[in-house]
């Protein structure tokens, strides 16, 4: 166990600004206003699926028009200016529509509580032994909005992937983006998370789940199950805990980027030769 300490303690100590380059948070450090990164986080959180490639993409697009204030971008923000200015959007399974919809999501979040962060809060307990409970609320309020001045009508149409941006842990969804959102806004800040949140504490996260941490924790012993859900996403997480009982999730961009940026497929024997886990990889092609 100390073996696999020392190498994700190890790994963690070396994530580099070369990484972050590869990562949707990179757009939220282009801002240096707290209330402009809370806002970005959210919208690159959201988009964060797909291919690395598609992402940083769709993200260009979004922040080119968005432009110098994120914050004050989304407090002005028109929908029907909107639904003009995005009307050939697409990213995957969402939309104009759907990026319409978050934008002005944020703009009611904003106006009802001032912050996403005091937003999010209100359905936050700080007893909770994580943010299951508090991401089930988070959700369920953010689809509760009003966005009739998007969709036309009260209730989100059944032909829109806007909910697809918004899962929650009570459907058994891994809730990868907006875990990963959480890992941005909550964890101190250290170059690549940004500490912005108080209220949640980093013991709180999960990590958030893809198919790179998901085949990764399966190589290193931290977890036995094969779907890529909430109890895996909550497994792993406990097995961190060992390590970090304060700061499980601290691990998660560095073991991530093996795959993102690094290229571990469980494939490539090329790829583990210089792979920093090898050591402790059970998938470990040289042997």
């Amino acid at each position: 166990m100390s073996d696999i300490q020392a190498t994700l303690d190890a790994l963690y100590i070396s994530r580099s600004g070369q990484h972050l380059g590869n990562d949707p948070l990179s757009f939220c450090h282009r801002y240096t206003d707290p209330v402009d990164r809370e806002i970005a986080a959210v919208i690159a959180s959201s988009f964060a699926y797909g291919s690395i490639v598609i992402i940083l993409r769709t993200l260009e697009v979004i922040f080119a028009e968005i432009g110098l204030s994120p914050r004050c971008y989304v407090e002005n923000f028109d929908p029907q200016v909107g639904l003009r200015i995005f009307s050939g959007f697409k990213h995957r399974f969402n939309d104009g529509r759907d990026l319409c919809a978050l934008l002005l999501g944020m703009r009611r979040m904003l106006e009802q509580a001032g912050s996403i962060q005091s937003f999010f809060l209100r359905g936050h307990n700080v007893a909770d032994s994580d943010v299951s409970g508090s991401l089930n609320s988070y959700t369920a309020r953010v689809l509760a909005l009003d966005y009739s001045d998007v969709f036309g009508t009260q209730d989100i149409p059944s032909d829109s992937y806007f909910p697809f941006l918004f899962p929650a842990p009570g459907s058994g969804s891994a809730c990868k983006r907006l875990c990963m959102m959480l890992r941005w806004m909550v964890r101190p800040a250290d170059g690549i998370d940004l500490g912005l949140w108080e209220g949640v504490s980093p013991a709180q996260l999960i990590i958030p789940v893809d198919t790179h941490i998901s085949r990764i924790s399966r190589y290193l012993g931290l977890t036995s199950r094969k779907a890529a859900d909430w109890r895996m996403a909550q497994e792993i997480t406990t097995a961190l805990r060992t390590f970090d009982p304060t700061d499980p999730v601290k691990y998660d961009f560095s073991l991530a980027h093996l795959g993102i940026s690094d290229g571990c497929d469980g494939k490539d024997v090329s790829r583990c030769v210089t792979c920093p886990i090898i050591g402790i990889c059970s998938q470990n092609l040289t042997k």
